[in-house]
């Protein structure tokens, strides 16, 4: 047999040899398993992970990590509104404009590469169940009830400060100010005491000189709750400070009059109270009472001096 016939059975061999290797290597999973117990048995439906309450939650409840749970639902059973961890590909109703990405519809892939596209998926459809802590439940839901975003209002959301408030309370606004919001180191969340600083014109005392206007300052309001800095809701996780230009309070009906009144009066300033005093009253302290003064002679020189 010539030399180069021998060379190109040699190479067929081989070449044989290595594709009956790869063949080999793609098929095996590493392990010996069986054929009927590597396909799926024909009666089981696939599972995804559907966002649930998990207790009732009645109006104007605040979304907690124990009032939220992850249940197993049928794939072709899940509604497109229900909120699912993104790990299992749910087929989006047809036309829905609020439909998954395709790219989340395909098959999730294993290992590091699954983590990343799942975070993806929650990023992209809302499925990280932390993203809803602090929601507000607007309709009642049942203990094991799909969540869905009729039902309840995010942080951000069209009537957020409404459903947020608690019941019986209003929310009123102030302007603020660095000196008068403690260096904006009040936080939506705080509590604070409101001083009035307010001017007392004693020019009806006399003619003299020596008569003009002073201020008096007083605590009208203590321990209140401050619901929002300008429009934010919530401060960042790394935000120690927030400047702005007005302040949200939440107050009760008649508080909320004489804080109307007080901003009529005078200048107000919000004092932060410590986390340890949070437990005390609330509301108005007492009665603002009108300043009087009274003209005292000390010497032949007259001094007014003023009475609360």
């Amino acid at each position: 047999m010539k030399p180069a016939k021998i060379a190109v059975i040699c190479i067929a061999a081989v070449s044989a040899i290595g594709l009956a290797l790869v063949v080999r290597a793609m098929g095996s999973s590493g392990q010996p398993v069986s054929a009927a117990a590597a396909a799926p048995p024909a009666d089981v439906r696939p599972m995804a992970k559907v966002l649930v309450a998990a207790r009732d939650l009645t109006p104007g409840r605040r979304l907690t990590d124990a009032d939220l749970a992850w249940k197993d639902w049928p794939v072709d059973e899940v509604n497109p509104a229900f909120i699912t961890d993104g790990s299992v590909p749910i087929p989006a109703a047809e036309g829905d404009a609020e439909a998954k990405p395709a790219a989340a519809a395909a098959a999730p892939p294993q290992g590091a590469v699954a983590r990343v596209a799942r975070a993806a998926a929650n990023v992209a459809s809302g499925g990280a169940k932390s993203d809803y802590f602090g929601s507000v439940v607007r309709e009642p839901i049942l203990a094991g009830e799909p969540i869905v975003g009729r039902k309840i209002v995010r942080a951000g959301d069209s009537g957020y400060m409404a459903a947020y408030l608690e019941p019986g309370m209003r929310a009123m606004a102030i302007r603020v100010n660095v000196e008068t919001a403690a260096g904006g180191f009040i936080l939506p969340g705080d509590r604070v005491d409101l001083v009035l600083t307010r001017e007392t014109n004693l020019a009806n005392i006399g003619a003299s000189e020596g008569d003009r206007s002073k201020f008096t300052s007083a605590t009208v309001l203590q321990n209140i709750k401050v619901l929002a800095i300008d429009q934010s809701t919530r401060a960042g996780d790394e935000e120690q400070a927030v400047v702005g230009a007005t302040a949200t309070l939440e107050l009760g009906p008649r508080d909320a009059e004489a804080l109307a009144l007080a901003k009529s009066e005078g200048e107000l300033s919000l004092v932060l109270r410590s986390y340890a005093d949070a437990t005390g009253p609330s509301g108005r302290v007492q009665a603002t009472r009108q300043a009087s003064a009274v003209r005292v002679y000390r010497g032949g020189a007259p001094e007014v001096v003023v009475v609360q």
